[in-house]
């Protein structure tokens, strides 16, 4: 399971033209979910990105973790993320997750995040999605278990 975390000072999603995730401060999280992904692995990636210390105390240092700062998430679905890159010119996602089991551990994801207390917000699963931030620093890690 890959996340690609963004800082942002505010982020949203819009599909077809509506907007259906916004936040402010927190991050902004493309979820990429691999085929041999489970519950363990998801709550572990979970844990990870709202406990990962990128926002800045007052001594400007990355100490500082999402629920620190009272942040928000993003949740995007980002099959992509899951691309084989090594060879040749064309990406291979033969390690992706079958969108059965992506669908469901993205949504486990969301329901994780949110029963820790974290305001959550969401993409739309398989859509053709438009996202647009504002990224802070830029800070961006990209976090895999």
């Amino acid at each position: 399971m890959i996340a690609l975390i963004q800082r942002v000072k505010q982020a949203k999603v819009e599909v077809n033209g509506t907007t259906c995730g916004e936040i402010k401060q927190g991050l902004l999280v493309l979820l990429g979910v691999e085929k041999d992904d489970t519950q363990e692995k998801m709550q572990k990636l979970a844990k990870k990105v709202m406990q990962y210390r990128v926002f800045s105390d007052e001594n400007g240092k990355m100490n500082l973790n999402l629920q620190q700062v009272s942040g928000e998430l993003l949740v995007v679905s980002q099959f992509t993320l899951a691309a084989s890159t090594q060879k040749g010119l064309r990406p291979s996602f033969s390690s992706a997750a079958s969108p059965e089991l992506a669908e469901a551990l993205y949504n486990d994801f969301v329901v994780f995040c949110q029963s820790e207390g974290v305001k959550t917000q969401t993409g739309q699963f398989a859509a053709d999605m438009q996202v647009s931030l504002v990224n802070d620093g830029p800070v961006t890690f990209n976090l895999q278990v």
